[in-house]
């Protein structure tokens, strides 16, 4: 570790009372415009920096730890999922990894219900009509959608989120199942009301309602792959607030645009922001831009961990957060 005052070099704008925390304890590159930094940017960045605060846009894979040098001693993701950094090279090459976890718990379960409802209530449609001044009053069968209460929740990925999903999903009368890699101790499932499903399969054709919230790693890749996907009722809807890869996007526009699948509520997607056109033309279709964990609070939250991550590897500790190979 570096003596005195750490070199920090931050890849996107954050909030101001984060950028100026950082200011008064780290020398910081901060930075500006606000856009995504290119590769020989991050490469740059990585061999002048003492400590790197990526966001999860930065892919910083071996070929580019391998440009790093000697003097990056840590990565301190802003964002709790680091899939966009290759954390066992990183390891190897003496270079520690932090995150920020738990923060946006709330935020993201939050966004999923949004994305229930809005998706079995048709929201998206109503507003549409009512901003292009198309509404021609009330109708008995206009804008039929269906209620959310008694439907079969499955959540896939039962960790911090998806128990912040399965509490919201209660209070809106769901019947909570579950498929985890693990299974939750007895009085976590009595808490939840949630039933447990070993297999996958089952649960998927049997529920109302899949709430994609996993994260993304090998086992997790295509895990609602094309077969699976065709297991859903047609009455079914998906939602996925997780990470985009979890689910095959072209087998699942293909099922929407078949009727085979009811509907979709998607805040993140396979490829990043190039979405399947084919994708933004279904009326039964609700995207958003991968703003599940887009609060304030919620974004100040994660800056003042990356800096109690950092503040604590500049004192000669290992950081609260520190993520090893593995781990997620």
């Amino acid at each position: 570790m570096p003596a005195g005052r750490l070199s920090v070099v931050v890849t996107r704008r954050l909030p101001e009372v984060v950028e100026t925390r950082m200011k008064e304890l780290f020398d910081v590159d901060l930075r500006d415009p606000d856009e995504k930094m290119s590769r020989d940017e991050l490469a740059d960045a990585m061999r002048r920096a003492d400590v790197l605060v990526p966001c999860l846009n930065d892919q910083i894979d071996a070929g580019l730890l391998g440009q790093a040098g000697d003097k990056l001693k840590l990565i301190a993701n802003y964002g709790a999922g680091v899939d966009h950094i290759d954390v066992a090279t990183a390891r190897q090459r003496g270079i520690l990894v932090s995150n920020t976890p738990g923060v946006m718990t709330e935020d993201t379960a939050d966004m999923a219900l949004a994305l229930m409802l809005s998706v079995t209530r048709r929201i998206p449609e109503g507003l549409a009509e009512m901003q292009a001044g198309e509404w021609r009053g009330w109708s008995p069968m206009a804008h039929l959608g269906g209620r959310v209460g008694g439907r079969r929740l499955g959540i896939l990925g039962m960790g911090r989120i998806g128990q912040a999903v399965a509490r919201r999903a209660r209070a809106f009368g769901m019947q909570i199942h579950y498929h985890n890699r693990k299974r939750l101790r007895p009085e976590v499932e009595a808490e939840l009301e949630a039933t447990y499903w070993e297999s996958l399969d089952q649960m998927v054709s049997r529920m109302d309602i899949i709430s994609v919230n996993c994260p993304h790693t090998p086992s997790t890749f295509h895990l609602m792959n094309a077969r699976r996907l065709k297991l859903m009722k047609p009455t079914a809807v998906i939602v996925n607030t997780s990470r985009g890869e979890v689910i095959d996007e072209n087998a699942l526009t293909r099922g929407l645009r078949a009727g085979e699948i009811a509907g979709a509520g998607l805040d993140v997607f396979e490829h990043g922001h190039e979405i399947n056109p084919r994708l933004r033309e279904l009326p039964n279709v609700v995207l958003l831009p991968h703003m599940g964990s887009a609060t304030v609070e919620g974004r100040i939250e994660m800056g003042e961990k990356v800096i109690i991550n950092i503040k604590t590897f500049a004192d000669g500790h290992r950081p609260p957060d520190q993520v090893l190979p593995g781990m997620l």
